[in-house]
């Protein structure tokens, strides 16, 4: 028995709540799904409204934008049954096993079980560059690697828990956000949770312009500024802010900060174009980091 969940906001998710019903329709699953759409008031609903339709299946538009965190403890707390398998809406299941493979983990004693990020083998859009690499180099890891630092590629798009432990730890934040994923990282570390990464990837369609990507990782950053503040992350696997807490520890990170502040035209000029650099985006991100 399983609870699929699907946050969304402003996009059409009719496609993939049918792909999912047609999964667990032919596997003789046990199953509810449930969408909410977080307020957007979006012309994209008069599709999911047909999600109503489905089998087993949900849409609910709320009356106001809580926040993506909020509104996946909103589903959690709706959901009947002890597993969750949230879901992004711009996503698709990589296989057609994609529910088999989850429902075959819960007998096991995993806490949680994550399935992974894939991008298709193709050119990205010219101004799409940069999440697409980002996402093919970072992302679309196997779970034998992912095994290895359980904690640190933590993607919340495409993941199985269970509810009572999902409920306990997304309460520790409900402030509207960008980048909880550092956070839901640190949390499981924090509490041993028995964390297993499987090979049950989804594709990742809902690709965002350069320039939009830029933004939101600095919204991100931030977003690790203010959670490491307040004492949250007591255990981690983040890269960035290890280095930040070194250069900090011997009083480098404002000087790191301000000499990367004079490079920021030139760096962005690069992320921003068709063969963005990852290394040049690493430091861009922690010499934002150190300005905060």
């Amino acid at each position: 028995m399983i609870s699929i969940l699907i946050p969304t906001f402003n996009f059409n998710t009719h496609p993939l709540a049918k792909a999912l019903e047609r999964q667990a329709l032919k596997a003789n699953i046990v199953y509810e799904l449930i969408c909410i759409d977080d307020g957007s008031f979006s012309h994209h609903n008069i599709e999911n409204q047909k999600i109503n339709n489905l089998s087993h299946c949900k849409f609910i538009e709320a009356q106001q934008n809580i926040g993506r965190n909020a509104n996946r403890h909103l589903l959690a707390k709706k959901a009947q049954y002890d597993w969750l398998l949230f879901i992004d809406s711009d996503v698709l299941p990589k296989t057609e096993s994609f529910l088999v493979n989850y429902l075959d983990m819960v007998e096991k004693s995993y806490d949680a079980i994550f399935g992974g990020f894939a991008y298709a083998d193709t050119n990205p859009e010219p101004n799409k560059t940069l999440r697409y690499t980002f996402g093919k180099h970072r992302e679309e890891v196997s779970a034998a690697v992912r095994n290895k630092k359980p904690y640190k590629v933590i993607i919340s798009a495409n993941f199985l828990i269970k509810k009572d432990l999902f409920l306990q730890i997304n309460k520790t934040e409900t402030k509207n956000l960008y980048g909880l994923d550092y956070l839901f990282g640190g949390l499981l570390s924090s509490r041993k949770c028995n964390v297993h990464h499987i090979d049950n990837e989804v594709y990742h369609l809902g690709i965002d312009t350069n320039e939009n990507y830029l933004e939101k990782t600095r919204k991100a950053v931030e977003t690790l500024y203010y959670i490491n503040n307040l004492k949250k992350l007591t255990h981690h696997e983040i890269s960035m802010l290890s280095m930040f807490q070194k250069l900090k520890l011997f009083g480098l990170h404002r000087l790191f900060g301000n000499l990367m502040a004079n490079f920021n035209t030139q760096i962005e000029k690069n992320l921003l174009g068709k063969n963005p650099n990852l290394f040049l985006f690493d430091i861009y991100r922690l010499g934002y980091l150190c300005r905060l």
